[in-house]
């Protein structure tokens, strides 16, 4: 026993002397490369340097192939599914050495579990924009369209899946499984339409809103949902025993989904709205909430013998979309998803795809016929069904279009059926190319099946505006004809209907701008308390309201982004629209002005916001646009902006975009026009560069406004400077400043320059243009126009009302140097008054005008007299004058105006 004893604590003894460190022990190397360890080499004890190798390469790359493919209006799914691709065996993984070294076969299960946690959200964010509300309102076309566009191409699917299974089933990495699954599995495949990528092409080709998107939007919806639970089922069957487990699966399934929607789902609701996460979006404890409901319903829906990814799914759909909850939810969760986690998945795809095992005849006719079946599969069924829908032939073939498109949905279905080993690595090619063809043929077809022109044709015939051909139709009843008359014969001096186009930034100096076209009437009504008002005679009073008041409708446009949140808006724009500030504020405005206001949002890509104002003109019949330069530098805001309005006056003049904008709007423009470019107009000072930190005593380290409120304006009048030359479009301001001038608070100096031609050689050659609106016009004949525009302008004069009369100036004076003497006058007028609401300088866009300014214009800036502050980009949108009068920094608002096209005759 003794000796038993012993020899067991000498064992333990010598365990723990090797176990314990030793002088010349060394801890693990911590020097890294500075010691001489290759980062590239795959460790397993730490994989973290491998796989931010691997993601870093992924992202970067699936950026750069995005870039040209955007171009072509293609969706980011191509870009990442082709980057996986070319990272796998197919193209760089021919290079000897490549895969080891930065795709070794240890490191993929660690890129795979990031990849596929960042499928379960991406999945939840699916059923997040997956808005169950499209599919109740439009039921019976989603019914149709949706149970053709999957029971065709689903039927053509278990056809071909016959030559399939027979031809590929001695593949290598394939478990034994029953036709009848594998036929489920590609009848799926070939029936399930991609709705997220759906949405965005949508979204691009501003479609959301059309007769064909929403169709298309109902009918995805419902072809989603139905095809998750067919892919559901089919997992369910291959990982079932037997055919008792799939129905137990199935069972189990069907009450989870039950407990979701009449238990979670309610008690949801209630802690988001004790927690107010609905009116004011989700706080950060609801988010952890609802991401530990999305972990554990894919848990649940894993260990049952489903994929996680349906219980993410499931998670999404039950969240509201009241408040915009599902939008603010997107928002905080998305980035991270498709920047970061989509990527690495598709990558994953991509290195799963072997082009090269594409190697025989035989293989490619099954490529071709697969394309072949999925493609016209739902082309021919989403036609048929659209057209007995009584849609007209061409829509209908759009919307089979659409609903071919198969995107990233498709990889997830595919991948689904490599892991369960129900697709070989060469049928699971064979599909991904199909995904690929089919996505990437969507847009350009259906861009060429159903153009914008197509669009604005079709919905003036359903309208009855024209017959099919295109030829006007008379109209009965009332229209807007009568009003039209009335206004020529007016000479266009009243605005009837006004579309603006609203920038939170350029928002307090628009609405300024904008109370002087209604009525400044006070209302004079005395008002009596309704229980005194028994037994007074109620007293005469003036109506406040006009007789017709202004109509106004508001624009506001922000750009579509990448972001799946920013189609969720466009796609809930209804319920967007009321709620935005902006919009509200005009609102608002409008009923305390007397002006009757309509407003709306649209979310459009940059490049359409010309496009979209134009069809915004045609849709209001609006008389004229008012259209605000940006302020803080940029074209585009977003709806949380918080504008750099830092920006200096230079930077507000140099953006480029915005000159292009403003350019090809008014290339286009069917109505008047006028660009107000704000310097302070409505005693808000323009944009400024930021004041730096100054050293001073005070207890505060930092410069600081608190506590110090802005004044009340104590004079609200505004000057008014227009120098008129001629022209259609300096006909159209005179006339405008002349309807401001109704105001009482406007005072106007109206100069009309009577250009002379320079006698000496040595002076600035200025003299009458050469050429009008684009025709060579001679001297004479420049100056018999001139004399034309002169009369004109006096019989404005004369005409002028008598109550305008104290606050109107009109003057006639001869120049040689016009923009020089422009220049001089416009600072002796504006900025007089330091204390004003602001002055406003305005001026005629310059077409058909018979003064040349390009020659004085390039002299002023040459010997130093104008700063080059302002691009050209400028004078080509706005004119020479504008430009001079903009690098001159007169302390005044500016306001270019463009005549409509019916008056730009002379007149």
């Amino acid at each position: 026993m003794a000796s038993t004893a012993t020899s067991l604590v000498t064992r333990t003894m010598m365990r723990a002397t090797s176990l314990a460190p030793r002088s010349d022990d060394r801890a693990a190397h911590q020097g890294g490369i500075l010691e001489g360890a290759n980062p590239s080499k795959y460790d397993p004890q730490n994989p973290i340097i491998t796989f931010i190798i691997q993601a870093g390469i992924i992202v970067i790359f699936c950026r750069l192939l995005h870039y040209p493919l955007s171009k072509i209006r293609q969706p980011r799914v191509i870009a990442e599914i082709v980057g996986g691709i070319i990272l796998g065996p197919s193209v760089l993984g021919r290079i000897p050495g490549f895969s080891d070294a930065i795709f070794p076969e240890a490191s993929l299960p660690a890129l795979s579990l990031v990849a596929n946690l960042g499928l379960i959200l991406f999945l939840f964010l699916v059923g997040l924009e997956t808005d169950l509300r499209i599919l109740m309102t439009h039921w019976k076309v989603a019914l149709s369209v949706g149970a053709a566009g999957m029971a065709l191409p689903f039927s053509l699917g278990c056809a071909i899946a016959y030559g399939l299974y027979h031809q590929f089933r001695g593949d290598p990495g394939l478990e034994p499984i029953s036709f009848g699954t594998y036929m489920l599995f590609v009848g799926v495949a070939m029936a399930i339409t991609a709705f997220p990528v759906l949405c965005r092409i949508l979204t691009e080709l501003k479609l959301l809103h059309d007769h064909v998107g929403v169709v298309v939007l109902s009918a995805g919806v419902g072809n989603d949902v139905v095809g998750w639970i067919l892919l559901a089922l089919c997992v369910a069957l291959v990982n079932a025993g037997s055919g008792i487990s799939a129905l137990w699966v199935l069972l189990t399934s069907v009450a989870y989904v039950l407990a979701l929607v009449y238990a979670i789902r309610p008690l949801f609701m209630w802690i988001l709205r004790r927690n107010g996460s609905i009116q004011n979006g989700p706080s950060q404890g609801m988010v952890a909430l609802t991401v530990l409901m999305v972990l554990a319903s894919a848990f649940f829906t894993g260990i049952i013998g489903v994929h996680p990814i349906f219980g993410a799914f499931l998670i999404g759909l039950i969240c509201p979309h009241d408040g915009g909850f599902a939008i603010k939810l997107t928002e905080k969760l998305e980035d991270l998803v498709t920047v970061f986690f989509l990527p690495l998945y598709f990558a994953l795809s991509g290195l799963s795809t072997n082009i090269g095992l594409l190697d025989s005849a035989m293989t490619w006719v099954y490529v071709v016929a697969v394309i072949a079946v999925a493609f016209f599969g739902k082309l021919i069924g989403g036609t048929i069904a659209a057209r007995l829908s009584k849609m007209i032939w061409r829509e209908s073939f759009t919307v089979g279009v659409l609903m071919s498109c198969k995107g990233l949905v498709e990889l997830i279905v595919l991948n689904i059926g490599l892991q369960a080993k129900i697709l070989s690595q060469r049928t699971f090619t064979i599909f991904v190319v199909m995904a690929l063809v089919t996505t990437f043929a969507t847009t350009p077809l259906t861009t060429a099946l159903y153009p914008p022109w197509y669009r604005q044709k079709l919905a003036a015939w359903r309208r009855g505006e024209i017959d099919w051909d295109g030829n006007p139709l008379d109209q009965d009843g009332p229209s807007s004809v009568e009003d039209r008359t009335s206004f020529e014969k007016d000479y266009a001096s009243d605005i009837r209907r006004l579309l603006i186009y609203l920038r939170l930034e350029s928002l307090p100096s628009s609405l300024t701008f904008l109370s002087l076209l209604g009525s400044d009437r006070p209302d004079d009504t005395k008002r009596v308390h309704p229980s005194k008002a028994a037994g007074r005679k109620p007293e005469e009073s003036t109506p406040l309201l006009q007789k017709k008041p202004l109509e106004v409708h508001g624009l506001r446009m922000l750009e579509l982004t990448d972001r799946l949140s920013s189609v969720m808006k466009n796609s809930e724009i209804e319920a967007v629209s009321p709620k935005d500030p902006v919009v509200n504020s005009f609102h608002s405005f409008g009923q305390l002005n007397n002006i009757a206001v309509s407003g709306a949002v649209e979310i459009v890509p940059e490049r359409s916001y010309a496009e979209i104002l134009l069809r915004s003109v045609s849709e209001q019949a609006s008389d004229m646009v008012f259209l605000p330069w940006s302020e803080s530098g940029r074209l585009s805001e977003t709806s949380n902006t918080t504008a750099a309005l830092e920006h200096s006056r230079q930077h507000m003049l140099e953006n480029g975009a915005q000159s292009h904008f403003v350019a090809t709007f008014l290339k286009e423009a069917p109505c008047h026009t006028a660009i107000f470019v704000n310097n302070g107009f409505g005693g808000a000072p323009g944009p400024k560069a930021p004041e730096g930190l100054t050293r001073s005593k005070s207890r505060l380290s930092m410069k600081s406004n608190h506590g110090i409120p802005a004044a009340p304006l104590a004079d609200r009048s505004h000057h008014i400077f227009l120098p008129f030359f001629g022209g259609a479009d300096d006909r159209t301001a005179l006339r405008f400043v002349l309807r401001l001038a109704r105001h009482t608070n406007v005072t106007a100096t109206i100069i009309f320059m009577e250009v002379e031609q320079a006698q000496s050689s040595a002076e600035v050659e200025v003299g009458l243009a050469s050429r009008k609106d684009g025709v060579e016009v001679t001297e004479s004949s420049a100056r018999e126009s001139m004399g034309q525009e002169k009369g004109f302008f006096v019989s404005l004069r004369d005409s002028l009302p008598r109550e305008q009369e104290p606050r109107v100036l009109f003057e006639i004076a001869s120049t040689t140097h016009p923009l020089g003497d422009i220049i001089e006058r416009a600072k002796s007028e504006m900025g007089q008054s330091a204390r004003n609401s602001g002055d406003l300088l305005v001026l005629g866009r310059g077409r058909g005008s018979s003064v040349n300014f390009r020659t004085e214009l390039h002299h002023l800036l040459a010997s130093g007299g104008l700063t080059n502050s302002v691009g050209s980009e400028v004078s080509q949108s706005l004119g020479d004058v504008a430009q001079a009068i903009l690098a001159a920094e007169v302390k005044a608002s500016l306001l270019v105006i463009q005549a409509k096209r019916e008056d730009r005759t002379a007149p």
